[in-house]
């Protein structure tokens, strides 16, 4: 049976560094909206051995995901991995003031979306003895400007913790990591200007956050 990785996020950052650190012991399944980053991704994962089926398309849109999964269902009748990185970033700003179209694309994304992702995936997962979903926290609640963001954070990390417990003693195995600072687009939102050379880079995150769940 062959190992089918597929990672919700894939064209940057840790998303980016998880496909890569997989292949070529997975099958890559890569998800994101920008077709120009999953190309280039491919070529990197082709010059590890690896393989990809590159997917360019938005989470939010459902019919699209739900056609996704149907045809990886059709493909290969199981995921082995999934790792969710995809995230909404809204601008930061007072709580008085969030703006109620970036407030709502942020809770289709980080919330909605994922909701439906994990009822999509389950059954994929399942299909799959020792079996892994992956999710990854940030939490920045009670801080200054954050709130949208964080909100829709908490809420996507109670989603995946409630699934947790619902699997304990199933498939799939979910796992809530919690990523060391990293120098991607998200952060540098957050945090311009900031010194970034002592981050850590996506690919020693994502070796380090695979060992915790593959070994």
């Amino acid at each position: 049976m062959e190992k089918i990785a597929l990672i919700t996020g894939a064209s940057r950052g840790l998303g980016a560094a998880l496909a890569e650190a997989l292949a070529p012991r997975f099958h890559i399944v890569a998800v994101a909206r920008t077709v120009g980053a999953l190309e280039e991704l491919d070529d990197r994962i082709k010059a590890r051995g690896g393989d990809a089926t590159l997917v360019p398309l938005d989470i939010n849109d459902d019919g699209a995901m739900q056609h996704m999964c149907r045809s990886v269902h059709d493909r290969w009748g199981h995921v082995n991995l999934w790792a969710h990185t995809a995230v909404h970033v809204p601008p930061l700003s007072p709580a008085a003031h969030v703006d109620a179209r970036d407030l709502k694309k942020t809770v289709e994304t980080n919330v909605t979306a994922t909701s439906r992702l994990i009822g999509y995936m389950d059954p994929l997962l399942r299909a799959a003895p020792g079996s892994s979903a992956i999710f990854f926290d940030d939490p920045h609640r009670g801080e200054k400007f954050f709130g949208a963001y964080a909100a829709t954070k908490a809420a996507q990390i109670t989603l995946a913790e409630s699934w947790q417990a619902e699997t304990e003693k199933l498939e799939p195995k979910v796992h809530i990591l919690r990523p060391a600072p990293m120098p991607t687009a998200t952060r540098a939102r957050f945090y311009p200007g900031e010194e970034r050379s002592d981050l850590s880079a996506p690919s020693a995150e994502a070796e380090r956050l695979l060992k915790e769940v593959l070994g």
